[in-house]
């Protein structure tokens, strides 16, 4: 049942852009997408090693920077040193983008990690509002307020038959699901493995599971890196999609705008920042039909307060008690309405 709903699933998404004409929701619909990678990403470190980091964003806009200044090329000076970098295919700065924002994961969890709680949340974001002013005043790479600008599609090379760029929204919304398809992949693959296994013990009980031999430290740098590669991968899609990156892209929101969809659609849950992302990336334009400005914000903040108070633990653990009750009922009904049919003697254990 499951694995049917699964290829359900696979199957409508893959044909949006088939009964999907209207271009602005199709446009809604990859940016969604982008940022339901980003927020699988936070999940990683928030839902599965109970990490609070509010400064995600930060990896969302190295990646993005990266990626395009990779793309597009620049010439800096650096300490009386002159480095020019001709420009380089799109997609090796999607790569690119993604190992630069995983290697900061990398470096900020061997700094940060060493402290817990408030002082994490704390550093996170004051390493988010480092980057946004460096993007800001370092001119002569980022071009700050100006933004970087003309950063190129993807194009990618088919085999006997010539390059291939992604000019269309149809053509980009499926860029988008396949590589959110495989951060779902590596995330599942990660969190079912011993390694998701030692980091769902460290969110339990940190203290217990350091008397059995987890090291903290190696496996919370672990997930930084992972989150932090995907929010890096999911800026330099914005990027290449958006086609300009300015300092605007480390703004707060954006990490509050991941949070939300983590938390309301269910942290520790592979479906929730999914569930989460689709209900809120959809629901400004569901409101702007017949609502004001002032009153969006109302009913979208109104949702958030509901959510958190009727379901505490997010839509997708809530939808899934909901399906195991109602199977379970149904087993129950089954099994009485079976012993009904019994003889009386036989459902006293007697033999008549």
């Amino acid at each position: 049942m499951r694995r049917a709903l699964t290829y359900a699933w696979l199957l409508t998404l893959f044909t949006v852009p088939l009964w999907l004409q209207d271009q602005y929701l199709l446009h809604i619909a990859i940016v969604t997408g982008i940022f339901i990678i980003a927020a699988m990403s936070l999940n990683l470190l928030l839902g599965y090693t109970g990490q609070l980091s509010l400064g995600h964003v930060a990896f969302f806009g190295i990646g993005a920077y990266a990626s395009a200044l990779a793309a597009v090329g620049f010439d800096v000076d650096i300490f009386g040193h002159t480095f020019v970098h001709d420009p380089w295919p799109a997609a090796l700065g999607f790569l690119i983008g993604t190992a630069i924002a995983g290697l900061c994961g990398y470096l900020l969890g061997k700094l940060s990690f060493r402290v817990r709680g408030a002082y994490f949340v704390i550093v996170t974001v004051s390493f988010a509002e480092v980057t946004r002013i460096v993007a800001l005043n370092w001119v002569d790479l980022t071009q700050g307020p100006l933004a970087v600008t003309n950063i190129p599609p993807f194009t990618f090379g088919l085999p006997g038959m010539g390059a291939y760029t992604l000019w269309s929204k149809a053509s980009y919304y499926y860029l988008v699901l396949v590589v959110a398809i495989a951060a779902y992949v590596i995330i599942k693959r990660l969190v079912s493995s011993r390694i998701g296994r030692a980091m769902i013990a460290l969110k339990g009980n940190e203290s217990l599971a350091v008397s059995v031999g987890i090291d903290v430290t190696r496996y919370l740098v672990l997930a930084a890196v992972v989150s932090a590669a995907l929010a890096g991968a999911a800026g330099s899609l914005y990027a290449h999609y958006i086609k300009i990156v300015d300092p605007d892209i480390f703004l707060f929101i954006y990490t509050v705008t991941m949070v939300i969809m983590v938390i309301t659609g269910g942290k520790g849950t592979l479906a929730g920042p999914i569930v989460g992302g689709l209900i809120f990336g959809f629901m400004p334009v569901v409101v702007r039909s017949f609502a004001p400005p002032e009153v969006q914000w109302i009913l979208y903040g109104t949702l958030m307060i509901l959510i958190v108070f009727l379901l505490p633990q997010g839509i997708t653990p809530a939808v899934e008690r909901f399906v195991a009750a109602r199977i379970a009922r149904r087993e129950n009904g089954d099994e009485n309405s079976h012993l009904e049919a019994l003889p009386d003697a036989s459902r006293a254990g007697g033999t008549g």
